[in-house]
């Protein structure tokens, strides 16, 4: 494998011009470049991006942490970052914490072991341990899918309560009053914030949801089966269901039907994140769509920023939820 003194015997030049033509670090008279660059053309010459990154103390990567990368919507996610760190010149290092805070907390040392540029963190909770971690490694972060409130970190988000709020009026306005909810795996964001927002649309259209009409999943398909099935065990009338996700709506949707009911015409569902899959599913579902590609944009975007300037100001990004209707529901 052909060294940097491999290119410069052959180029008739200094090492540390090699690597000024390389790194563009100090102007090259032209012919001279020209020579050094027909070399590394001839020998195949690749400088060793590591060991270059370390010495400058920079690595072109950055970590992205995801809870469930079995779920589309974060597969998708993922994909989308991966895409915008490209377009950068980054290359993401992908750690799928798997819900877990042992695997969470494993993988951020993995990542500051590996001196990433950056993290990019969607967090399987919201405590706040796990970033003041990273905050105090002096690694730029950006938390994403969460809100932190207060702490002193970027962070970019959908507007949950929106959404949550987006879902609740629209079946008010198709006229169901009986309506149960499939919530997510905890009292925190979002899933919180998408309850509060349904909650509120329907208490505008004066209609109550009763605790014992929410349920609460894992966030994956068998959770929404699981947690279907506590509902329609109940006996509850309910002529619609507001799921956390898309995920679980197509397992409320499969519990339905193996009851020997049908979607809509015997309940409505409703999701949430619009997943690849949602529009292929028999009925296609009606859904509150998350602006993923925006999202992974505006992250990754937060987080260069981040890594070129550490001392600047704290930013907070919001971005809004739209109602795609397909046929999973219908008026009453």
């Amino acid at each position: 494998m052909a060294t940097i003194k491999d290119v410069a015997n052959m180029a008739g030049v200094s090492v540390s011009t090699v690597s000024h033509v390389i790194n563009g670090t100090r102007p090259v008279d032209p012919a001279t470049e020209e020579k050094v660059r027909e070399a590394i053309k001839i020998l195949n010459y690749r400088p060793n991006l590591i060991a270059r990154g370390l010495r400058r103390r920079v690595t072109h990567t950055i970590g992205l942490l995801v809870p469930d990368n079995s779920n589309p919507f974060f597969a998708e996610m993922a994909r989308a970052i991966e895409d915008a760190g490209f377009r950068s010149g980054y290359s993401v290092i992908l750690c799928n914490s798997d819900l877990s805070d042992a695997k969470q907390s494993n993988y951020i040392d993995v990542l500051l072991a590996k001196q990433v540029d950056g993290i990019l963190f969607i967090s399987s909770g919201n405590r706040p341990e796990p970033v003041r971690r990273v905050l105090s490694a002096g690694v730029p972060l950006v938390v994403v899918d969460r809100d932190l409130g207060t702490l002193p970190v970027d962070q970019v988000m959908v507007d949950n309560e929106q959404g949550g709020y987006i879902a609740g009026k629209y079946l008010a306005d198709l006229g169901h009053k009986h309506i149960a909810c499939i919530a997510g795996p905890s009292d925190v964001t979002p899933s919180a914030m998408r309850i509060a927002g349904f909650r509120q649309a329907l208490a505008e259209a004066g209609i109550e949801l009763p605790e014992d009409r929410v349920v609460r999943g894992d966030g994956r398909f068998e959770g929404g089966e699981r947690a279907m099935n506590e509902l329609l065990e109940k006996g509850i009338d309910m002529t619609a269901v507001f799921a956390y996700n898309d995920l679980m709506a197509i397992g409320a949707i499969g519990a339905i039907r193996r009851k020997g009911l049908r979607v809509p015409d015997d309940i409505s569902i409703i999701g949430f994140d619009d997943i690849p899959i949602a529009q292929a599913m028999v009925p296609a579902i009606t859904t509150i769509a998350q602006p993923i590609e925006e999202l992974a944009s505006t992250a990754v975007g937060l987080l260069l920023e981040r890594i070129k300037d550490k001392g600047k100001q704290i930013t907070r990004v919001v971005l809004p939820t739209s109602l795609v209707v397909r046929e999973s529901c219908r008026s009453v």
